[in-house]
């Protein structure tokens, strides 16, 4: 079964973290003291530079790692620009995303109301349009 992307971090993260801890170990080669004095030495503002040599290598060998399992897990890695040039075709073709145009539509008259012709052009009631009740007295013909 398939790893969910948290999980596979998790574990890159877990693993990334246990191999810094051993390489401070070595780099204090079994001495407590230096031990000591390299983790307290590590705070927000150091820098990869101000690390021991074998906590560099470290963190370079856990990157890569952690690079390789994001692939063989079939997450993809790579630029930002890169990313959105090969994703995937949609399974839904694209639609149009301009915005509509201002004004009225095509055919309509300057009231806002559609002809009623049923070839949409000029004015006048088409077929099936409702008559309206003449106002006034009726006229006798």
């Amino acid at each position: 079964m398939p790893r969910s992307a948290t999980e596979v971090m998790q574990a890159i993260l877990f693993s990334a973290v246990l191999d810094a801890v051993e390489a401070l170990k070595t780099a204090s080669k079994g001495l407590p003291n230096q031990l000591v004095r390299d983790l307290q030495s590590i705070h927000r503002n150091t820098t990869f530079a101000d690390l021991p040599k074998e906590l560099q290598a470290a963190i370079l060998e856990s990157t890569r790692t952690a690079f390789t399992q994001l692939l063989k897990d079939g997450y993809a890695v790579g630029p930002r620009q890169e990313m959105q040039q090969s994703r995937p075709l949609d399974r839904v073709p694209e639609r149009d995303r301009r915005p509509a145009p201002r004004g009225p539509a095509e055919g309509h008259r300057r009231g806002g109301r559609p002809p009623n012709n049923p070839d949409g052009k000029g004015p006048g009631p088409g077929p099936g349009a409702r008559r309206r009740k003449p106002k006034g007295k009726p006229r006798l013909s």
